[in-house]
């Protein structure tokens, strides 16, 4: 008897390109409807119930009920991490159309992965906080230095509640538009819900894109002297 997990089983579920099509959607962190995903991924309602089904069996997606309406999530950070990963060593999807050109753009400008933020903004913000002294680059884990601990108290981000949760606190994140390291786990995730709290990003509908509003081209510039166009 094999002793070790069924990576197979995992494997040939996520190598299907309409689960990979919803897994990928699902990387905004939030919940979707089987039709609003079954839309994302191009493939009847129907098929998207029966992909989602075997994921939910699976582990890899999760679904919550409210009355007679399921929705459907991402798991947990690890099979996010893992999709990032499959994302950064796939070829280039072909642009077909203005619309794809616009969203493929919005996406590598500013997105989320999972629940911390991604693409080129997420890679400026922690080089912003590596530069500062906020961050040191330890491993493969970011650290949180003294003049950190003074930062993120300013900027009302309560450390020692963020440690509580049972999960990575500053682990570094595959970028897979950027091929960089940007920061996630427990504090990518805090630093996310403070910036939206401050509305200097928001979520846009049905896409894991982030727009920055222009509050935040002011925030981000004196907070973390970055200049966004």
């Amino acid at each position: 008897m094999n002793p070790n997990p069924n990576i197979a089983q995992i494997a040939s579920l996520v190598s299907d390109a309409s689960r990979a099509a919803i897994l990928t959607a699902l990387l905004d962190g939030r919940y979707h409807p089987a039709g609003e995903l079954a839309h994302m991924a191009n493939i009847k309602p129907q098929t998207a119930s029966f992909h989602l089904s075997k994921m939910v069996t699976a582990n890899l997606v999760t679904v919550e009920k409210q009355g007679r309406h399921r929705y459907y999530g991402i798991a947990n950070q690890e099979v996010a991490q893992i999709m990032e990963t499959l994302l950064s060593i796939s070829p280039p999807v072909e642009i077909r159309s203005l619309n794809q050109a616009l969203e493929h753009k919005a996406i590598r400008h500013a997105r989320t992965c999972y629940d911390h933020l991604a693409g080129s903004l997420g890679i400026q913000l922690t080089d912003s906080l590596l530069s500062a002294g906020v961050l040191s680059d330890v491993g493969d884990q970011f650290t949180v230095t003294e003049k950190g601990v003074a930062f993120f108290q300013t900027f009302q981000i309560d450390l020692e509640r963020v440690k509580k949760k049972r999960r990575s606190f500053t682990h570094r994140c595959l970028d897979w538009s950027e091929r960089r390291h940007h920061l996630a786990g427990a504090l990518g995730h805090a630093l996310l819900e403070r910036l939206l709290e401050l509305a200097w990003i928001q979520r846009m509908p049905k896409t894991r894109a982030i727009s920055i509003t222009p509050e935040g081209k002011r925030g981000l510039k004196e907070t973390f002297h970055i200049d966004i166009e």
